[in-house]
């Protein structure tokens, strides 16, 4: 089983639960990211989660292809 997998059943338990309990899923995925950077932050450094974050807040848009991309 790959880590995305895993990774996918167990947020699409934490949004099925937080959907039960009236929970924002806003405030889940804020949640959810936080407890990311922390986990990052015991073996990494500030700048490379920055990096990570930055990287993925940069390439975000599905409708965007990368740059390295080709046609």
């Amino acid at each position: 089983m790959s880590s995305a997998t895993i990774a996918e059943r167990h947020f699409k338990a934490a949004l099925d639960e937080a959907n039960t309990e009236g929970v924002d899923p806003d405030a889940l995925c804020r949640s959810l990211l936080g407890l990311v950077v922390n986990q990052y932050l015991q073996s990494r450094s500030v700048a490379d989660v920055q990096s990570e974050l930055r990287f993925l807040a940069e390439n975000c848009d599905p409708d965007t292809d990368f740059a390295f991309m080709r046609p």
